[in-house]
């Protein structure tokens, strides 16, 4: 059997292929296929904790924004994840039958669908958290001194330009309500 470290070990400098095109121009495959490596695995530890009680990453997903922002729109919910409308009723009864996800109407609106964490969905939530939290926390350690100012920034050059301004504030209010709590 191959060991995968071998397979997934960088190659020295010497051995990577030169490119005829300027660093700027030149595609960015390893980086790109790093990519898909840690996404494989940061999502792998929740996906684990989901399979036998037959979830998937959209639950994943509901369940960690539902915990973070208790009493957020259903319209919110889907400009976040950007899934259908059809989907996300699909995930979100599905959680709300198994008792993670609570959806109430609003005082001010009676048709908003305001969406809560319930006690099971807070607990697995915090699971997924903690488990996340430990492999990012190892990476950062890895990477020496500022590792974790050097990765939000790279995170957030990342998002479209248009959404960054949103995105910093919907994280900087769950922050605000959860030291606030």
């Amino acid at each position: 059997m191959t060991d995968i470290n071998s397979f997934l070990a960088p190659a020295a400098a010497a051995d990577r292929p030169r490119s005829a095109a300027p660093e700027a121009e030149a595609p960015l495959i390893d980086l790109i296929e790093l990519f898909f490596f840690a996404y494989r695995d940061f999502v792998g530890d929740p996906d684990e904790i989901l399979a036998p009680i037959g979830f998937g990453r959209a639950h994943h997903r509901v369940i960690h924004f539902v915990n973070r922002h208790p009493g957020m729109r259903v319209t919110e919910l889907l400009d976040i994840l950007r899934i259908t409308k059809q989907s996300l009723g699909r995930v979100l009864r599905e959680l709300v039958d198994e008792g993670f996800v609570e959806s109430r109407a609003g005082q001010a609106d009676r048709r908003q669908r305001l969406l809560y964490p319930t006690p099971k969905g807070e607990a697995l939530a915090r699971e997924f958290v903690a488990i996340q939290s430990r492999r990012i926390a190892r990476a950062l350690k890895a990477c020496g001194p500022d590792a974790r100012g050097a990765a939000e920034r790279f995170l957030l050059a990342m998002i479209d330009p248009e959404d960054r301004a949103g995105v910093e504030r919907l994280i900087q209010r769950a922050d605000r309500a959860a030291d606030a709590g």
